[in-house]
């Protein structure tokens, strides 16, 4: 789970019967490993949604959004790159398959965000696997986020991570329009989906 993430929104989404939470392990400090354990959790439910507080690709993301971030100065790709090929080998490998979807909890017109790789590349890879809820809290916020898990659209799934990764690596961060909603807050949420419905990465088997 990437920015600003609050336990009381988790607990007031989880009070719902149909939605659980699959937490990575706190005693595991790789974060890469760390969400495939959760989301390998996720996939052992049988709550019609799973909320998974984290990220495979949480690394890869950052570093890319820290690639095109002015105010860091010019750091080079060499850092998104590492994250690159760490996320691509545990993929092949079999260590983790994506999220159904990412549901993105969004302030319009943060105060210095810059560009959001879930709402710039990922959106545009799959624009019905990225949903966007404006963020702030409040007493409607968890009411926003269930209505938005009511009214996920079907679509086709994830290109293979080295492919969606390289669309990472290629997309124009300019290009991302004013107010497009670059706030830097993102929630994951895996959303079951029938298991036929999602192809397996190498090495990782579906029942």
């Amino acid at each position: 789970m990437v920015g600003e993430v609050r336990e009381p929104l988790l607990a007031e989404l989880t009070r719902s019967p149909n939605v659980t939470l699959a937490r990575p392990p706190e005693d595991e400090d790789d974060g890469l490993e760390a969400a495939a354990q959760a989301l390998r959790k996720a996939a052992g439910s049988a709550a019609p949604y799973v909320l998974v507080p984290a990220d495979p690709l949480a690394g890869v993301v950052s570093e890319w959004q820290a690639m095109w971030d002015v105010a860091q100065g010019q750091r080079g790709a060499a850092p998104f790159e590492a994250k690159a090929r760490e996320a691509v080998a545990a993929w092949r490998a079999g260590r983790f398959e994506l999220p159904d979807y990412y549901l993105v909890l969004a302030r319009a017109n943060a105060e210095g965000g810059g560009p959001d790789a879930y709402l710039g590349p990922l959106r545009a890879a799959r624009p019905r696997r990225v949903a966007v809820v404006p963020a702030g809290g409040g007493p409607g916020e968890a009411a926003r986020v269930l209505d938005a898990l009511r009214s996920l659209p079907h679509g086709p799934w994830w290109p293979p991570v080295d492919e969606l990764i390289d669309s990472i690596r290629r997309f124009f961060a300019g290009g991302l329009a004013e107010g497009e909603g670059s706030g830097r807050g993102a929630e994951v949420l895996a959303a079951r989906e029938p298991a036929a419905s999602r192809p397996a990465p190498p090495g990782l088997a579906r029942s």
